[in-house]
Formats: C-alpha cells, structure tokens, sequence
C-alpha cells in the first residue's frame, strides 16, 4: 500500500493533492462529497459505486472520476476490493470543470484504466523523489486528466445518432467531395436542419459539417499534388472541390501553413 499526500504549496497548473495504490477499499458513505474531483479504479476484486448521477459496478481496471461535492458511497462487492485512486488540484483547478464538460461522473473502462493505471504508478514514484519533480508530476496529472476525460466520449460508431445522422453524410463527401456540396444539401439527404446536422457533427467529430468537408477536400489535394506532379494547380482545386483556384489557395495555405506549390516542392 503506498498513499502520498500533497506537502507543498500548489504552486503547478494541476497537480494532484494525493494518490494511492493497493488500497484495501472499505465501505464509505459520503453525503456532502468531497471537496476535489477525485478518480478511484480497481486493482483487484470489484466494488460499486453509488453517486447523485447513478450507480457503477467496478471491475479490473475500471475506474470513476467524480465532481467535487456529488453524494457518494461505495463498498466492495467481491471478497476483496484493491483500488487506486487521484484527487486533483492546482492552479488551473478551475478548468477541470470545462475539461470535463461539466460531466459529474465519467466512467473509465479498462483498457484506458490501464493507461491511468500506469500514469498513478509513475505520479507515485515521481512524489516518492527527493525533492519530488514539480514540473514533471503536473504533466504527468494533466495526461490522466486528458485521458479520463478522453473516456467520457467513447467511439461514437456505436451511437444510433451517429449512424442514422453523421455517418451517411461522411460517406456522401467522401464520395462526393469534388461536386458543389453545400451543409443544405446534405442535411436534407438526412431530413433534418443544417444547424442540428452541424450540432451532431460537433458533438461526434469536433468540428462543424463544412469544416470536415474543407479539411477532407484538403487532404485530397495533398493527395493529388504529391501522385500527380505534372496537374496544374488550378486542375487539383477543381478536382479536390473548390470551385475557385484563389480561394482553394487561400484556404489550403490556412490550413496547411504553405502554398500548394511549396507543399508539392517539400514532398
């Protein structure tokens, strides 16, 4: 059993206030909360875990981040129940909320707790230096943080929203990318409005219906301007979609961060 308390003042973007390993987990009721967000996966055995925004059973390397002051309790549901567990702080600990988008509770599943799991042995053993590497160990909380956080979403392939509404208009561009689409077009294909059409591409993709198909209509002329050397620049906007050469210039070197011609010169 190793468990580290924080002994120095905060004085990194985020950090953690303790971690711990190979906990024996006994039964905790926890009306008001807790004051930090704080994460606890299982090593071994299982446990459940009840909180304001639902219950969770967890087994091998499964974990749970929760928001500071939401109801919880919980208690083992096997022989044993061996956890390890993160509460975090720190300077930036303000916008833990907005990494999390505000979600009370995130489920981890096992294969990025594994990924965390590995992230609290190494913030251990970073703590356990003299003098513990400040610097080191908020990168190293940032990482977990980003990771659950990355667990909150999932893939996406399995959501009915996403079959019935984004994926027909993903394959519609890429098969269609070099014909005049517009965000209205398509969302009629899906008979809704292109202002939820974008809101489901935000919320699966991170980016807007246009945006996408900019970005897969400038890795199609990247494609054509290393495989076809001899086609003229106004050729590969046409081909790729833009109607325009200037514009498809303006928008690939904004992208890109170089002009058409000075990408196909450096592959």
């Amino acid at each position: 059993m190793r468990i580290i308390f924080r002994s120095v003042p905060v004085t990194e973007p985020f950090t953690y206030e303790s971690l711990g390993k190979a906990w024996t987990q006994d039964h905790i009721s926890r009306p008001g909360g807790y004051p930090f967000y704080h994460y606890l996966q299982t090593e071994r055995g299982a446990g459940k875990v009840e909180t304001a925004a639902g219950s969770f059973v967890l087994l091998e390397d499964e974990g749970l981040l929760i928001a500071p002051f939401i109801r919880h309790s919980y208690e083992k549901t096997d022989n044993i129940w061996i956890v390890k567990f993160a509460t975090f702080t720190g300077t930036a600990e303000r916008t833990i909320p907005q990494i999390m988008e505000n979600r009370q509770v995130i489920h981890v599943n096992a294969g990025q707790g594994k990924q965390i799991g590995r992230l609290i042995d190494d913030g251990i053993d970073i703590s356990s230096s003299q003098p513990p590497d400040g610097k080191r160990l908020s990168v190293n909380c940032y990482a977990m943080l980003v990771h659950i956080a990355d667990s909150a979403h999932g893939s996406p392939e399995n959501e009915p929203m996403y079959q019935r509404y984004v994926l027909p208009i993903i394959k519609e561009i890429r098969s269609s990318y070099f014909l005049p689409l517009t965000v209205e077009e398509l969302s009629r294909q899906v008979f809704i409005t292109p202002q939820y059409l974008t809101r489901l591409f935000r919320r699966y993709l991170n980016c807007s219906v246009y945006e996408y198909l900019t970005s897969y209509r400038i890795s199609k002329a990247k494609e054509f301007l290393i495989t076809t050397p001899r086609l003229e620049v106004q050729e590969v906007a046409r081909r790729s979609g833009f109607t325009d050469s200037s514009h498809f210039i303006a928008v690939f070197k904004r992208a890109v961060g170089t002009t058409p011609l000075d990408f196909r010169r450096m592959n």
